[in-house]
């Protein structure tokens, strides 16, 4: 099956439909191209580690609970977010009314932005990348796209403390 392209700041990349929902607010199947937002019955978003391949790899990554693995956006700060439009397409935010954890000791908080209810961890901003599958890091660097993993430093001004917003050493979110 070909999959149509979309050239967003020079870069090609492959649009992907998502079966089932790409954010833990939405139950059903949705594609892509929409970005759902959480409403007040939505269940809460699961956010734990998982192991995913990332450069080669195998790391520690945070996923949600479909096993999707999580980004944040490097010039998101803590309390906006700058990912709409196509660029939420392509990177769909994790959108909730209530945040669970499991195997992690940062902090996880929901931000009332642009794309509704958002789950931050460690006041970083969390999205899914819509071309990838469970245990796959295909998004690491792309634009400006890392993944988060467990000991990603809190951004600076976000509930959880201060910090730098960019990740140290390999971008991997150490």
């Amino acid at each position: 099956m070909r999959h149509p392209k979309i050239i967003i700041a020079g870069i090609a990349v492959a649009a992907v439909a998502a079966a089932g929902g790409v954010t833990a607010a939405s139950a059903g199947s949705s594609p892509a191209s929409s970005v759902p937002s959480a409403g007040p019955g939505a269940a809460a978003a699961t956010v734990r580690t998982g192991p995913a391949a990332v450069a080669g790899k195998t790391e520690t990554v945070l996923v949600n609970a479909r096993g999707l693995p999580l980004y944040f956006y490097r010039p998101d700060t803590a309390t906006k977010s700058f990912v709409t439009g196509g660029l939420a397409r392509l990177w769909p935010p994790l959108t909730s009314a209530t945040t669970t954890a499991a195997g992690m000791s940062g902090k996880l908080t929901v931000l009332n932005d642009a794309n509704g209810r958002q789950v931050a961890y460690n006041g970083h901003l969390l999205y899914t990348f819509a071309s990838e599958q469970a245990g796959q890091v295909t998004g690491q660097g792309v634009q400006n796209f890392f993944v988060a993993t467990p000991g990603i430093a809190p951004i600076a001004g976000s509930p959880a403390g201060t910090g730098p917003a960019a990740p140290a050493g390999g971008g991997l979110g150490y």
